[in-house]
């Protein structure tokens, strides 16, 4: 692995358990979508999340983390997240090149890859209550379950620190 490869989720549970924060995962066919995924809720409790990644018209970088049945309005969450203006997706080549996922993969966890700090995340305050959240461990072949309290040391160990705010309706 160079220097400027992405981490995978193999290097993430080591990240995870040098931290001493607990994780399980769970393996599965890949799943692109929240629709694709509602079948595994029965086993798998806890929280689970949608991603989107945006930007600004300045190119500043942004993860919303919500939970997966959450609607988060794109015309007014700049005005939440500190945004210069309206949000629009990012790019693909942006997404991995900063947070080291494609499309389908977007996770939390991206915090991992994002050594130059070019993101800000936020993670939506109602699914922080969960005691559980679930993510994608890098890829979406796989959901790997952490305490909600443990999702915003790992961020903070990666030298971000998360915004917790009600971005959703």
């Amino acid at each position: 692995m160079t220097e400027n490869s992405p981490k995978n989720r193999d290097d993430l549970f080591r990240f995870l358990d040098g931290l001493g924060i607990s994780h399980s995962t769970k393996d599965h066919a890949p799943v692109f979508t929240v629709a694709e995924s509602v079948s595994l809720r029965d086993e798998i409790p806890g929280g689970h999340t949608k991603n989107l990644f945006v930007k600004d018209k300045k190119d500043n970088f942004f993860l919303l983390t919500v939970e997966e049945n959450a609607t988060v309005d794109l015309k007014t969450v700049h005005t939440l997240i500190g945004a210069a203006s309206k949000v629009s997706f990012g790019k693909p080549e942006k997404l991995l090149e900063y947070l080291g996922v494609i499309p389908g993969s977007v996770t939390a966890f991206g915090a991992i890859n994002d050594t130059g700090r070019n993101v800000t995340f936020i993670l939506d305050a109602e699914l922080m209550e969960h005691d559980i959240v679930n993510c994608h461990p890098l890829s979406n072949d796989a959901t790997t379950s952490i305490a909600s309290s443990d999702l915003l040391r790992f961020m903070e160990a990666t030298g971000h620190t998360p915004l917790v705010l009600k971005v959703t309706a």
